[in-house]
């Protein structure tokens, strides 16, 4: 529904602000509004690519302006036509309205919607500033404001009742309606810009968490984390947008379908903040209880009247929504069901001692990257690798990029370091972990830090007695009663250590275990860190990574058996399939250089 309202808040936003040019000039077509409502949209999405940073000083004096002046002009209107309206304030005046107009004073509540919608983007703010600096300026600020401009314009009305269909325009004094009108036009791009802004952030958290196809995500600032741009996205919503403003050229029309967006994205964030407040917050659950039903009670009215819009421009948001959620369920049941494959069928370490220090293979110079979604064990794919293949190289590291459920990762605690098998094995894997708000591919030092990990484990091995993961050690893959500790690797040169197994890992993150015993080792100098056998094998591992590195990277397809169902097979061989198809690949999102890069494929069936 965000999504939706991403697409609904520009067309209804730039083509309301369009249509103050038929008001001032009537002999101007509805053709030419649209066109030019049209040519703002091109233009505002054109210029997603190059961020909000960089402009982004004019909207607070935008916004600013527009609030005074919307407030200053109902202030007049209310001195000139009506000061009684201020009696509006009063609730016997809903209570008689809804009396003497029963059923239709009723749905007449998905219009009165429309003046609360914005607030549901809110949390796009959030990126940007404080938390209390939002409270402030609403409280303090917006909402006088906006009770101003309404009963300015009720004031209004009550002496122009033929101008009810345009009656923001029309109350505006002739001397100021074109400054006010490019203000307006301002105005409806800055909030544009803010719920663009938010789908866009919607889209890379659940990208982060598995719920999202793989899309480009772009940062666009450096000093502000939530400017972010999502190219495949930002091209869809300009699409749909121009489709919805051309399609409908009906503004009430537009105007139902954002209600009915608005008013479900307030429903569906009540309940989610039932689940904070008691399980985050740790509220009592009469607090929870109290907050739920005084919201519920506001927004249930709301909800019941613009179900009477559905026929009427509100199935818009619907089914954009349907097609979203369809989206992210197929595409989440099958990374959920690749993980599982992998999860299971991974190898255990009695196979892998079993082939010796030479894996049974030719080991040849270099160093080979296996990317796998396993936080621990030896992935699948790497047997199907060497079952096929006759040589492997000298130094194997199994790679697990990880996005945590926390907004990002600090640089020292990125890397998770361990070694599996005995030393002569010469075999690691390196958990590297990110917030959702991080991004890997602008890592670009990413294999230089990982190979600072590996080769900085291995000098504080030497100062740590059994700190191998004897877990890996395990004939049967499971940890062992004695097991050993773990280290952490940070890329500052700390090291943290733990006793027993340091994570958990899950479908879509792995979480460092808190550790009873903790201990900061600085490396001072290679001589004071290792003996000389470490030595030797950093020099060993130096020389492997100099004759080359090589990213091998799993390729599970998942089909659907031939007994399953229709639906699953159309779920799966052709939804999925065609999201795996036009998403982008592993090696682009790990930066992967297209000379170094294999692929190795193998069939799964659910």
């Amino acid at each position: 529904m965000v999504v939706g309202d991403g697409i609904l808040t520009p067309a209804i936003s730039v083509l309301s602000a369009a249509g103050g040019i038929k008001v001032n000039k009537p002999h101007v077509s509805s053709d030419v509004v649209v066109l030019v409502a049209v040519a703002i949209l091109v233009g505002l999405f054109s210029l997603q690519r190059y961020g909000t940073d960089r402009v982004g000083w004019l909207f607070a004096p935008v916004v600013l302006l527009w609030f005074l002046l919307i407030g200053g002009i109902g202030m007049f209107n209310i001195w000139k036509y009506d000061r009684t309206i201020l009696r509006a304030f009063s609730p016997v005046y809903i209570y008689r309205y809804f009396k003497r107009r029963g059923m239709d004073g009723w749905t007449s509540l998905g219009g009165v919607l429309l003046s609360i919608t914005g607030t549901e983007a809110l949390f796009a703010d959030l990126a940007h500033f404080r938390v209390a600096a939002i409270q402030i300026a609403f409280t303090v600020f917006v909402f006088p404001c906006l009770l101003l401009a309404y009963s300015g314009q009720a004031a209004y009305l009550m002496s122009n009742m033929e101008h009810v269909n345009d009656v923001f325009y029309r109350s505006i004094p002739e001397s100021i309606y074109w400054p006010v009108f490019l203000v307006a036009t301002a105005a409806a791009i800055v909030a544009s810009q803010a719920t663009i802004s938010a789908t866009f952030s919607i889209i890379k958290q659940a990208l982060a968490h598995g719920c999202f196809p793989r899309v480009k995500v772009v940062h666009t600032s450096k000093n502000f984390l939530g400017q972010i741009y999502v190219p495949d996205i930002n091209w869809i919503l300009m699409v749909l947008c121009i489709a919805v403003t051309a399609g409908f050229k009906n503004q009430s029309q537009i105007g139902n379908a954002y209600g009915t967006a608005v008013v479900v994205v307030m429903l569906v964030t009540t309940l989610l903040m039932i689940l904070i407040m008691i399980l985050v917050w740790r509220c009592h659950w009469v607090i929870a209880l109290i907050f739920t039903g005084l919201s519920l009670i506001v927004e249930c009215s709301y909800f019941s009247a613009v179900l009477f819009k559905v026929d009427q421009g509100g199935w818009v948001p619907l089914v954009i929504a349907a097609a979203f959620l369809i989206i992210m369920y197929v595409w989440h049941y099958g990374t959920v069901k690749r993980y599982e494959f992998e999860l299971h069928s991974k190898v255990s370490m009695a196979w892998v001692l079993g082939l010796g220090p030479s894996l049974g293979l030719v080991r040849v110079p270099g160093i080979g990257l296996v990317y796998t979604e396993l936080a621990s064990g030896v992935p699948h794919i790497f047997s199907h690798f060497i079952t096929n293949l006759p040589a492997i190289h000298s130094v194997v590291v199994f790679v697990c990029v990880k996005y945590l459920p926390v907004y990002t990762v600090p640089e020292e605690e990125r890397f998770l370091v361990k070694r599996i098998g005995p030393k002569n094995f010469h075999m690691f894997r390196c958990v590297a972990r990110y917030g959702y708000k991080d991004l890997h591919k602008k890592d670009d030092d990413f294999e230089k830090k990982l190979f600072d990990s590996i080769f900085l484990f291995v000098r504080l091995e030497s100062m740590m007695e059994g700190c191998s993961d004897s877990d890996e050690y395990s004939l049967y893959g499971q940890q062992t009663e004695h097991s050993r500790d773990g280290l952490l690797i940070g890329t500052n040169g700390n090291a943290t250590t733990s006793n027993g197994d340091m994570t958990f890992s899950s479908v879509d993150s792995i979480v460092p275990v808190r550790s009873p015993v903790r201990s900061n080792n600085t490396v001072r100098s290679s001589g004071q860190a290792s003996n000389h056998t470490d030595s030797d094998e950093i020099e060993f591992l130096i020389r492997c990574r100099d004759a080359g590195v090589v990213h091998i990277l799993g390729n599970t397809v998942i089909r659907a058996r031939r007994e399953s169902k229709f639906y699953k097979k159309i779920a799966v061989d052709y939804i999925y399939a065609f999201l795996r198809k036009i998403c982008r690949e592993n090696s682009v999102i790990f930066n992967v250089p297209h000379e170094s890069l294999l692929n190795v494929g193998q069939i799964f069936y659910v």
